[in-house]
């Protein structure tokens, strides 16, 4: 968790300086890392924008995470994503894509792959409150109930979806309630404590894997950061809003209390952390800094097995335009 908050703290002000063209931090809603904690390494992750900390515990690296989002020549995705959007087929982390609710019945349909395989691992979809009024919502949950598809639908309901508080977005029971209306086994949980988060999702884990069945998990909790880099909350809720929910229920501060209660954490041992974590964080994002742009060339492949006559004939072209303009083209920024 103090990885990921140190990492967020200087990737926004990364983003504020130029150098980086976006961002999401996770501010408020760190306690999601309990979810990981809860799943077998080779279960599938669905993920939104939010879950860079589910990918922390699994083993992704803060270099990994730095050349995705200055999208350089280390970058496992080659440029072609903004950043924030990381993928990892090592880890079964699918890629993150910008539309809302796309992953929801893609998980339920890799959910459906893996029960006919037999392969006793499940997927898991997370989502915020706001997509859950996009289409591919319904039609993910209800394609998991009807076909029993081993899949945890995973709502973060941090009451914002983007500036639409969540008192706007509908008059029912919050998201739990539409599980129960498609026949889905549901919980809603406190989005902030690391430990009902976890043993909720190990919950659902075990009743997805051993009956073949969804579960929804709707966890509350609070976005205290703006949407993005792009947003900016002021406009649309008090400072004092967030200042009070930041104080009254952080979820690194819950963990740290409950560490130092149980006797097992100290302030300087925080302190000491903390100081590691952000220069671990710099040492990352200095060297990311220096690589070169991934190589041209990749524009051209991953999509076809063989280049056909039209893409050959553009690719002969840019390369070209590029021998003959150089300068214009910067391309000693690029890898070969």
């Amino acid at each position: 968790m103090l990885i990921l908050n140190a990492m967020d703290q200087i990737l926004y002000e990364a983003q504020r300086q130029g150098r980086i063209s976006f961002y999401m931090t996770s501010f408020g809603e760190e306690a999601l890392i309990g979810s990981a904690a809860a799943l077998d390494s080779k279960d599938h992750v669905f993920g939104q924008y939010r879950e860079a900390g589910v990918l922390l515990q699994r083993g992704f690296t803060l270099e990994q995470f730095m050349n995705q989002c200055y999208s350089n020549e280390k970058d496992l995705g080659k440029g072609r994503q903004m950043p924030i959007h990381y993928g990892s087929k090592e880890l079964h982390f699918q890629t993150i894509s910008s539309p809302l609710a796309t992953q929801i019945p893609q998980a339920a349909g890799a959910a459906y792959a893996m029960r006919r395989e037999g392969s006793k691992q499940c997927a898991i979809c997370y989502f915020g409150e706001g997509a859950a009024s996009e289409g591919d919502f319904h039609a993910g949950l209800n394609m998991a109930a009807t076909l029993g598809c081993p899949v945890i639908f995973y709502c973060r309901n941090n009451g914002y979806a983007i500036s639409t508080p969540s008192i706007e977005q509908y008059r029912g029971d919050g998201i739990a309630s539409r599980g129960i209306g498609y026949g889905i086994d549901t919980i809603r949980v406190d989005g902030n404590d690391i430990w009902a988060i976890y043993s909720a999702t190990k919950a659902a884990r075990k009743i997805a894997v051993e009956q073949n069945k969804p579960v929804l998990i709707e966890a509350m909790t609070y976005r205290v950061s703006h949407h993005s880099t792009s947003d900016d909350s002021s406009a649309y809720r008090s400072t004092k809003e967030v200042e009070d929910w930041s104080k009254r229920d952080n979820p690194i501060s819950r963990m740290r209390a409950w560490l130092e209660g149980k006797g097992w954490w100290t302030k300087s041992e925080d302190a000491e952390v903390t100081k590691a974590a952000k220069a671990d964080v710099l040492r990352a994002f200095a060297a990311a800094e220096t690589l070169k742009k991934p190589s041209i060339r990749h524009l051209f492949e991953d999509v076809y097995d063989q280049l056909p006559p039209e893409l050959e004939r553009e690719r002969a072209e840019i390369e070209g335009l590029i021998r003959k303009y150089p300068d214009y083209y910067q391309v000693n920024e690029f890898a070969k």
